[in-house]
């Protein structure tokens, strides 16, 4: 008969991902389909970036995130 291989439990390490653990308290994020992708001091460089993506990728879901109010807006492509 074949012996079950028994898995490895896994070793308590330190997370060593370079995703930021604490949440955002100040500035502004750039969020892209959920993704937190950027973050910006300013919300006109948040906003430009934003806009320059969406004009870009237009089927993607992109939004600047506050942090300091908590609010999100829907970056939306500028209609000629």
């Amino acid at each position: 008969m074949r012996e079950k291989r028994r898995l490895a439990a896994p070793a308590a390490s330190a997370r060593t991902t370079k995703a930021s653990i604490e949440p955002l308290r100040t500035g502004y994020a750039l969020i892209v389909d959920g993704h937190v992708k950027a973050t910006f001091a300013a919300k006109a460089s948040a906003l430009e970036a934003g806009t320059q993506l969406k004009n870009r990728f237009p089927r993607l879901q992109v939004k600047i995130y506050d942090a300091e109010n908590k609010l999100s807006e829907t970056v939306e492509i500028a209609r000629a």
